[in-house]
């Protein structure tokens, strides 16, 4: 059975996408704990983290640091953190999310539901600042 991110990798539903290769995806979560928050999945559908080969998952978190690099150069935040839950859903995936305090990563919080133009904005933001 396709995940919802498998889905978002073969362009059955739209997401706000940052960045791509040919094994990533990193796009903006739709109900972000704060503005900005990213998620970084491997393209191969494998729904626990420490069950990827090695090489990929150091080649996934080389993916997930440049674009941590990217959002902590275009948003006023002290850092990206990182967190890796994987329960939500069946596919392995990486939560960076721009963060002043620990507080900031509490996923009990209520979400946001940002407008598309300000998603669209922030997704275009956080590409332009890739290197």
């Amino acid at each position: 059975m396709s995940t919802i991110f498998s889905k978002i990798v073969n362009g059955e539903i739209p997401a706000y996408k940052v960045a791509e290769s040919e094994e990533f995806l990193a796009f903006l979560d739709i109900n972000p704990l704060v503005m900005g928050h990213t998620l970084v999945i491997p393209k191969l559908e494998v729904d626990y983290i420490f069950d990827l080969e090695d090489d990929l998952l150091g080649r996934l978190i080389q993916f997930a640091k440049k674009i941590a690099l990217s959002m902590d150069a275009c948003i006023d935040c002290s850092r990206i953190g990182l967190t890796v839950i994987g329960l939500e859903v069946p596919h392995t995936h990486i939560h960076l999310i721009p963060i002043n305090g620990v507080s900031d990563m509490d996923f009990s919080q209520t979400k946001l539901s940002p407008p598309s133009e300000e998603m669209i904005e922030m997704a275009a933001r956080i590409s332009a600042n890739l290197t």
